[in-house]
């Protein structure tokens, strides 16, 4: 009894907030379909260049971050990270902390967003330029996670 009555309390509050719209009904249902088409699409887009070995894609995404690895070093630096995709390809992130910041409280489970460069390799793929370029001559990268942009 109790469960239905906070069922009904959630249905009453949404039609409150909705009020006499069913387009805010529409609109909500249009925006969740429109986020998943994107996200198969972005999956589709990942595979077909692991599949085919093409680099140089501009590709956006999301996964849960599978391993942290050490920065790497060596010239510009990068904060490294395997990505598992929804579809279960991975992905490692080379983001460039010498030109964004650093995600400092990366764990692994965690989920983030991208949008950089694939470059192909046997073991799924890096994803690089997840950061503005600072000459303007390749389009601008980025990481999310947990609300927060780094670029």
């Amino acid at each position: 009894m109790k469960k239905i009555l906070i069922i009904l309390l959630v249905i009453v509050g949404i039609y409150q907030w909705l009020g006499d719209s069913p387009n805010k009904i529409s609109s909500l249902v249009n925006e969740v379909s429109q986020s998943e088409n994107a996200q198969s699409g972005n999956n589709a887009i990942l595979k077909r260049a692991f599949e085919n070995r093409q680099s140089d894609v501009q590709v956006q995404g999301e996964g849960i971050v599978k391993q942290l690895l050490a920065d790497d070093l060596q010239g510009s630096r990068h904060q490294r990270f395997i990505l598992q995709l929804p579809s279960g390809q991975t992905l490692l992130i080379a983001h460039n902390i010498d030109l964004a910041p650093k995600i400092s409280a990366l764990s692994k489970g965690d989920q983030v967003q991208f949008y950089g460069e694939y470059e192909w390799n046997q073991k799924g793929g890096v994803v690089h330029w997840t950061h503005k370029d600072p000459n303007g001559r390749h389009i601008h990268g980025w990481l999310k996670h947990n609300g927060k942009t780094y670029q």
